[in-house]
């Protein structure tokens, strides 16, 4: 169990279902995806051990903000490995303002490898939200030789919109 985690976060960073039909019922359906970035980049050391592929492997990269009622909830980051994607069929780039969480939720071909948690470093996060001490999880999506890789921070408004929902 994580030291120094708010109990209220806890159960959320240990959820085993779909983040997006979590931060949905939470906002009462008033949930949205802001879309940072999406396109091919080099993927992070880290990144490329996690999906097991060279380093310095090129990825499709999705950074994404989750958002409830307007507020940024989650900063959510998802990459695969160039290749694998390419020979799996799957267009991550049509994806627009639609759920990555939700496709891979809905898809049976795809198991959920287990999640890691972690205080989310602040360098890997947009600027304006490179707070130190943000919790975050990660797990690998796989199917048939592809790898994708989800990571979801918590945000502070995410804490305050649980923290007001449980005391209601």
């Amino acid at each position: 169990m994580p030291a120094s985690c708010a109990p209220a976060i806890l159960e959320w960073l240990f959820h085993q279902d779909s983040l997006t039909r979590r931060l949905t019922h939470l906002s009462a359906n008033h949930f949205s995806i802001t879309v940072l970035f999406e396109g091919w980049q080099p993927l992070r050391d880290d990144e490329c051990a996690a999906l097991g592929v060279p380093a310095d492997s090129e990825g499709w990269v999705r950074e994404v903000y989750l958002r409830g009622h307007g507020q940024k909830w989650v900063f959510a980051r998802s990459v695969a490995a160039r290749e694998a994607l390419l020979a799996s069929g799957l267009n991550m780039g049509e994806l627009g303002s639609r759920s990555l969480g939700e496709l891979l939720f809905s898809d049976p071909a795809f198991d959920r490898g287990h999640l890691q948690v972690c205080h989310y470093p602040s360098a890997w996060l947009p600027a304006e939200d490179s707070a130190d001490g943000l919790w975050g999880r990660r797990s690998c999506f796989s199917r048939a030789g592809l790898g994708v890789l989800v990571a979801e921070v918590f945000l502070p408004n995410l804490l305050s919109a649980i923290k007001t929902v449980e005391h209601s």
